[in-house]
């Protein structure tokens, strides 16, 4: 059970949302228009948009919450967030690189951690208007909405015609192709938090790499796709803690629940 109560609970998904729907307004009206990239290293590229949405959600989140820990890919990372019992995890544009390519598949993703589980996730696409809210814990229990309507995964129980949402890059790469003969659909997606929403609000079954992620591509959605119904996991089968020193994750996997074990096998086969 969570030390916050459902009350502080609620709340924090209001704040949440708010500073998201912020952050997404800021990001949208860099798109196609002049901004400045900077190169972090291989496929991983940081514009104006990412910095203009990060100052956005820290004032706003860390502003309200000051005794919870803060964990950014775009902020210099501080070992006095491993001491919080709450922390929120944020990337302020998951999928930059679709945003620089002008593919409309990035989010403005934002987690709350509290004891390692992530309990509150809102990832918002500004560009197609996507809004995918998830709590577990509030005063209602489990609430997962998108686009401001409940919402829940799919109820889709087998491999073939499985919607399986997967990174452009790695499809160019073939890697998905053995996948082929089990009747699966793998459908290239950008943002890594993204494909988890899709999940969540039933427009896919599935999405899974076994190759590392960073806590912040991964908690928002986790989070969403947990309060939706279904299940996540790392390519072991567990669900990891988050707020590491090390925020790393050893391979994702995202299901409706009925799928869950059947791509672990996939995964590890």
């Amino acid at each position: 059970m969570s030390y916050l109560s459902p009350d502080a609970l609620d709340e924090a998904l209001a704040l949440a949302e708010a500073a998201t729907l912020q952050a997404g307004a800021a990001v949208r009206g860099f798109y196609k228009d002049a901004y400045t990239v900077k190169d972090k290293g291989e496929d991983n590229p940081l514009t104006d948009a990412d910095l203009a949405s990060n100052e956005i959600l820290e004032r706003a989140l860390r502003g309200a919450t000051p005794d919870f820990g803060w964990l950014s890919e775009e902020t210099v990372d501080s070992d006095e967030r491993l001491g919080k019992r709450a922390t929120w995890i944020v990337d302020p544009v998951d999928g930059t690189k679709e945003f620089t390519l002008g593919i409309p598949e990035f989010v403005v993703s934002v987690a709350l951690v509290v004891d390692g589980l992530p309990v509150l996730g809102v990832l918002y696409n500004p560009i197609q208007e996507q809004l995918f809210v998830g709590l577990t814990g509030g005063r209602a229990g489990k609430v997962a909405r998108y686009n401001g309507a409940p919402t829940g995964v799919t109820a889709h129980a087998v491999l073939p015609g499985a919607r399986i949402v997967c990174s452009r890059t790695e499809m160019k790469k073939g890697w998905f192709e053995p996948y082929a003969p089990l009747g699966v659909t793998p459908l290239a997606v950008g943002s890594v938090a993204y494909k988890f929403g899709l999940v969540a609000a039933g427009l896919a079954e599935a999405t899974f790499t076994p190759q590392p992620r960073h806590e912040w591509d991964v908690a928002g959605g986790a989070a969403i796709v947990l309060a939706a119904g279904g299940n996540f996991t790392n390519r072991h089968g567990l669900l990891p803690a988050f707020n590491q020193k090390k925020p790393l994750i050893d391979g994702i996997l995202a299901t409706n629940g009925a799928l869950h074990g059947a791509l672990l096998g996939v995964m590890n086969g």
